[in-house]
């Protein structure tokens, strides 16, 4: 059974309710599912994407929490595609290290960051939905990981030198199949479809499910709500649309070249997938 009434989106929710500390909740059930430990969120700053302008992108939200452990998580949604995500994600983290440690400071004083993306896209070539990433030293010679020395684990107070380092989680939405098997899943789930069925217990969700109501919101509220849907779609399908043509332009270019080398006009199919006709008229252009 689904949930009882219509939830907002998770990237509306980031944008406008998730930063007001009365639901702290919901996002402290999230991170801490997702990290495997107690998460208390102690504040959540400014930052790019919670900007409210009018020149704010629909495309992407971002949030940037402080826990009580003095860590930094910035939360990063993303619907369309951007092909040098990769090094985005490594220069928003790049930028909060600098951002939170003063000139001249130790550098003992760098925060843990955790970068968690969620994305509406597929990234990479792989058969997981959730990946986890993390920077360990290995012996080139023996493959053992480096440890901190005592010493050392009471200066950080960390366990590990992974503990010192930034850590990213990608979550491709998209690639989850909707068969929820543990509590990660069940709020994937909810990521995916804006559902969360009466059955599912991951801690967040009950919270969720009462502070995202789409009836709670006012006609103003619902308004904006509409727009920002609305605005998400045209900027997918204009992403989208610019890629297909491009693709079609890059295949036209390769015929165009194919015929002044004057290769067999059905070689010319096979190489670009373009149609006889399609190719007769360039070849009638070129004469």
């Amino acid at each position: 059974m689904q949930t009882k009434g219509k939830l907002l989106r998770f990237d509306w929710a980031l944008k406008r309710l998730l930063r007001n500390k009365a639901n702290y909740t919901v996002l402290e059930g999230f991170l801490s599912v997702l990290l495997g430990e107690d998460i208390k969120i102690i504040s959540i700053k400014e930052s790019e994407g919670n900007q409210e302008h009018g020149a704010d992108k629909f495309n992407r939200v971002d949030i940037f929490v402080e826990n009580g452990k003095g860590e930094l998580l910035i939360i990063e949604l993303q619907n369309s595609e951007e092909v040098d995500y990769y090094l985005r994600m490594l220069y928003g983290v790049s930028k909060a290290i600098t951002e939170h440690i003063s000139l001249g400071a130790d550098y003992y004083k760098v925060r843990k960051i955790y970068h968690i993306n969620i994305l509406y896209f597929r990234m990479g070539d792989g058969k997981d939905y959730v990946y986890h990433g993390c920077t360990e030293y290995r012996g080139i010679h023996n493959n053992t990981v480096l440890q901190l020395t005592a010493k050392e684990r009471d200066f950080f107070a960390k366990e590990n030198v992974k503990d010192l380092y930034p850590e990213y989680y990608i979550l491709c939405v998209n690639d989850f199949d909707n068969v929820a098997k543990n509590s990660l899943d069940e709020w994937i789930y909810y990521l995916k479809n804006t559902e969360i069925p009466e059955n599912f217990t991951a801690r967040g969700l009950k919270e969720a499910r009462e502070k995202l109501l789409y009836d709670n919101m006012t006609e103003k509220e619902k308004s904006a709500y509409h727009h920002y849907l609305d605005q998400t779609r045209y900027e997918r399908n204009s992403i989208k649309t610019s890629y297909d043509k491009g693709k079609i332009e890059g295949k036209i270019e390769i015929a165009k070249n194919a015929v002044e080398m004057g290769l067999p006009i059905d070689n010319i199919i096979k190489l670009t997938g373009l149609s006889r006709e399609q190719i007769q008229k360039l070849m009638n252009e070129q004469k």
